[in-house]
């Protein structure tokens, strides 16, 4: 695991996670640092394993559930900072609601505060939804580079993956039906996609977190629009812009984009 930092001596720190097959150079990630470094943040952004540029030299990867490097790294952190938010977007959106949730690990007194952006807290639908032809693009360019990822995963261990599957993936339910199942303990995407959703865990969150998930994402499904949680938990605010897409809330003629701002806002804001 690799984390990219920007340490300037501030006494609050943001640890930032990334997509599906993203990283800590990812267009969104570069520019809520930027905007974040001007809000006086020292910078933490994570990579998950095999998304740094080098392939990891471990059997497990990451998933959407994948909480354990989160929890190591807060607890690395939290030794030199007394306040530390976390920001995750899309994929890593749904393992940050997940670690805040699920009660799993015991959260750092550090970790004051918390953002997700176009999360996909319900796995099992928004997988679907992936799949429908609108998104076809999306699928197939995270399927090249996941299956790529595969191939040397089976050069490194080839007696766990079994990569004669890949010939079968079409969509990434096959992909996690084939790979990310096996690999991580679960008994098939379906039991991958109910252990690991947010979606369940957003009503025991008791960090101040913000979760913007635009109307018009087209990876989303209705059920990751959890109005009546956010109700009823007041640690969970909920925003649900008309538009922005999926991680995509530019703001013309500003170089912050609109996420940006109500991230930066909400982060200063409750740690206040």
């Amino acid at each position: 695991m690799d984390i990219d930092t920007v340490i300037n001596g501030n006494q609050k720190l943001a640890i930032l996670l990334h997509g599906l097959e993203g990283s800590a150079q990812s267009q969104y990630i570069l520019g809520t640092a930027y905007h974040l470094i001007h809000e006086g943040w020292d910078i933490a952004a994570f990579n998950f394993r095999s998304c740094s540029g080098e392939i990891n030299r471990g059997p497990v990867l990451y998933h959407s559930g994948f909480t354990q490097d989160l929890n190591m790294t807060l607890q690395y952190f939290s030794k030199d900072y007394q306040n530390i938010a976390a920001v995750g977007f899309s994929l890593g959106g749904n393992v940050l609601m997940k670690y805040l949730g699920d009660g799993i690990y015991t959260i750092p007194s550090a970790l004051k505060v918390a953002a997700g952006v176009s999360v996909p807290c319900d796995l099992a639908a928004g997988s679907k939804k992936i799949a429908r032809p609108e998104n076809y693009l999306y699928q197939k360019n995270f399927l090249l580079s996941l299956l790529k990822k595969m191939k040397k995963k089976h050069e490194q261990f080839p007696d766990l993956i079994a990569i004669k599957e890949a010939k079968r993936v079409k969509t990434l339910i096959d992909f996690d039906h084939a790979f990310t199942a096996p690999i991580h303990g679960f008994a098939d995407a379906w039991d991958y996609y109910d252990k690991a959703n947010s979606l369940q865990f957003l009503s025991h969150i008791k960090t101040p977190s913000l979760m913007i998930n635009a109307l018009d994402d087209s990876f989303l499904p209705k059920t990751s629009y959890p109005y009546e949680i956010a109700q009823s938990n007041p640690c969970l605010h909920l925003l649900t812009p008309k538009y922005g897409g999926h991680v995509g809330f530019t703001t013309k003629g500003s170089m912050v984009y609109w996420n940006e701002q109500k991230i930066g806002s909400f982060l200063n804001t409750h740690l206040k």
